[in-house]
């Protein structure tokens, strides 16, 4: 198992397909197109980690018959060891003609299903008993035992299956995704036609890159929104003057913090300039502060100097100045110490934001000084009687507050009446939270492109019916007008995103497992969000006929730092049967409150298993090898590779595989009569059935078992 970080999720996903359902296009095709596509993508700056999904690998397949097997009396043994023998080459020396030394190659590597299939094993009966008369030998274009396909709409709206292939692209650490991205596509679009072949569609299903670049571009909206509505705000509430100080001091602090960032490492990305935005309206507050104080002394009666007016409002404010920056910092700084996957997210947030409060009371202490004398001039402070400040009124700001106290502070009914009401407001808006007219939420609801449906059908099941479910819910999904195609996976995983990291989504490859890429089109052709669209998908697959035990789930891509589940239970307890049953009590709590939908386990129901056991006694009886028949065991329900077909050209080799076709392996009288060689004695040639050496017993698997903190524990 091999463990993933944040930056190796792919930015770029590109699914390869079929252009035409009914081409000849096999899913070894593109395989092939898919590894020299990866290969020369690798070569792009700033490309990381790669990888294929629904990738196929050919084989030339030798399928034993063990019925014939038995008729021409040959083993499974004989059969590997008579292939592997005869598929050698190698250099056998050097010999010398005329004068000259020549290196001299010995045999030949099999490359054709042919040259195999006509390989003498023995002889029975005085008769030649060849490979091709105990075995299928052909060429399997697909050896893998899962399904990956795109589902699209044809002409007329009905669903369609194709082949797939899917290339990940991930980016290098600190690189900038939006240029990776861009290079990635225009590389693609040269090799089409080339490396691409006609026949082969390329779709990008992931493009990273493209949203953030949308999140960044509205990150930064949003942050020049906000400084334009506080130099707005000061504008009218203390001057223009003033406005025109806090309009170059924001930017001073923001390109301050933005190389304080560079230097701490941190890139500009949407979760640093959400720390910008978050700090944006406290870090002017220092700034605004001292603005205030000098406007105010410059209007205290008397006038004065300018200058050591200016320095002595700043001194005023100084000491609080600093304790209320110091303050924020202290509240922000904890974030910085968060660990595990939460880390690399969260931290930008109180460093950027930290920074930014550390450099805005430095410029409000020498910046804003500095840029109010410039602005104000040479001139004395306004005496008394005139000026905007005259009379200490606080400006239109302060006449405002003034005009609105008076009344309340003119009686203690006034004064009582007006806390009254205050207090009566308070507990009428915090009733809003019981009559859920005000939703309660951490982060608001993304609208992201993308869905996905993760499918666990019971412990057990085949890869072919995980299949049928994903191709139900593409077809579902599929009747929903936002969305483009879908990307059904039986028994592998979808290219990973940030929520499948946390969910450690890339290990789930069982054959019971699954898994339903949802790509919808761009947010601004449609109407509903993302979020809306998972609603309505939720709703439409709780009509689907399922198999019994079958838990599918809307997975939607979270606006914030992603997490294992929205509402998840650990149970602890002092023995694996303790944990069950109290999870399952847990489990049915969850299930009978309507608002939590997709529940599930971490345990589930054990699987059947089949266990081979060998007689001792029919052992010594028949003289079998136990090794013989722990080898005959393997091959019949796995696969070996007994040598590999080398077919030149810069081709790779492909593997010659001794396995049995999916459709056989099925543990009945017919893979049990498989013979095995007995009596093995020099110059003995016996065999005898499998069946009469092994007994097969049908028994539970055992429960997965999840560890904490070296506690065992159930979800």
């Amino acid at each position: 198992m091999v463990g993933r970080g944040i930056d190796d999720v792919a930015i770029v996903t590109l699914t390869l397909a079929p252009v035409d359902p009914a081409a000849n296009v096999t899913a070894a095709d593109l395989t092939r197109v898919a590894r020299e596509l990866r290969v020369d993508l690798a070569t792009i700056a700033d490309v990381g980690l790669t990888y294929l999904v629904g990738e196929a690998d050919d084989a030339i397949r030798i399928a034993p018959d063990p019925e014939r097997l038995a008729l021409a009396g040959v083993t499974l043994q004989q059969l590997s060891a008579k292939v592997s023998g005869a598929n050698r080459s190698f250099a056998a020396g050097v010999v010398r003609e005329d004068g000259r030394q020549i290196r001299m190659l010995a045999g030949r590597t099999l490359a054709t299903p042919e040259e195999i299939g006509n390989l003498l094993l023995t002889t029975r009966d005085d008769r030649p008993v060849y490979v091709r008369d105990v075995a299928d030998v052909a060429y399997v274009p697909d050896m893998s035992d899962l399904y990956v396909a795109e589902v699209t709409r044809d002409a007329v709206g009905a669903p369609v299956r194709r082949p797939a292939v899917t290339l990940a692209i991930a980016k290098r650490a600190g690189a900038n995704a939006v240029t990776v991205a861009g290079h990635i596509l225009e590389r693609v679009e040269t090799l089409k036609g080339h490396l691409i072949p006609s026949s082969m569609a390329v779709t990008v299903t992931r493009n990273y890159g493209e949203s953030a670049n949308e999140k960044a571009n509205e990150l930064l909206f949003h942050l020049g929104l906000a400084t334009l509505s506080i130099i707005a705000l000061v504008f009218f509430a203390i001057g223009r003057r003033e406005a025109l100080v806090v309009a170059i001091v924001i930017p001073v602090t923001i390109l301050l913090t933005l190389f304080a960032s560079w230097l701490m490492g941190y890139t500009l990305n949407r979760v640093s300039l959400f720390a910008l935005i978050f700090s944006i309206g406290i870090l002017v507050d220092d700034a605004i502060v001292v603005i205030e104080n000098i406007a105010r002394h410059w209007g205290m009666a008397g006038g004065g100097d300018r200058r050591q007016s200016a320095i002595a409002a700043v001194a005023e404010v100084g000491n609080p100045t600093i304790v209320a920056t110091l303050t924020v910092v202290a509240a922000l700084l904890p974030m910085m110490f968060v660990s595990g996957m939460m880390g690399p997210y969260m931290s930008p947030i109180p460093a950027n934001a930290s920074a930014a409060m550390i450099f805005s009371f430095f410029v409000a202490v020498t910046v804003t000084p500095w840029l109010m004398l410039k602005l104000a001039g040479p001139a004395v402070a306004t005496p008394a009687g005139g000026g905007h400040h005259a009379d200490h009124d606080g400006g239109l700001l302060g006449r405002l507050y003034a005009e609105a106290a008076r009344p309340v502070l003119a009686s203690k009914t006034a004064s009582w009446a007006f806390l009254a009401i205050v207090g009566v407001l308070t507990l009428g808006s915090l009733a809003l939270f019981y009559t859920q007219h005000v939703t309660v939420k951490l982060l608001p609801f993304d609208n992201k492109a993308e869905l996905s449906v993760t499918i666990d059908l019971p412990e057990g099941a085949s890869v072919e019916a995980t299949d049928a479910v994903a191709q139900d819910v593409a077809r579902v999904a599929l009747a929903l007008p936002e969305v483009i195609s879908a990307g059904t996976h039986a028994a592998t995983a979808a290219p990973f995103n940030f929520n499948g990291l946390v969910r450690h989504a890339y290990l789930r490859a069982a054959p019971e497992m699954g898994e339903v890429q949802v790509n919808l089109s761009s947010k601004a052709d449609r109407d509903r969000p993302s979020h809306a669209i998972a609603l309505d998908l939720r709703q439409r697959l709780g009509a689907l006929t399922l198999p019994a035990g079958t838990v599918l789930k809307v997975v939607e891509p979270p606006p914030g730092p992603p997490v294992m589940a929205t509402l998840l239970a650990e149970i602890y307890g002092p023995d694996a049967a303790t944990r069950r049953a109290v999870a399952a009590r847990v489990e049915a709590a969850f299930r009978s409150v309507p608002f939590i939908v997709d529940v599930d386990n971490s345990f589930g129901a054990p699987a059947p298993r089949l266990r081979a056991t060998i007689s001792p006694d029919d052992l010594a009886f028949f003289g079998v090898q136990e090794s013989d028949v722990f080898d005959t065991l393997a091959i019949l329900g796995g696969e070996t590779t007994v040598g590999y077909s080398h077919r030149g050209g810069g081709r790779p080799p492909i593997p010659i595989t001794l396995a049995l076709p999916r459709a056989d392996k099925v543990a009945g009288e017919r893979m049990l009569a498989t013979p095995i060689a007995a009596d093995v004695l020099p110059g003995a040639t016996g065999v005898v059935e499998l069946g009469d050496v092994v007994r097969l017993a049908r028994e539970p698997a055992s429960y997965p078992v999840f560890r904490h903190t070296a506690s065992t524990r159930k979800w």
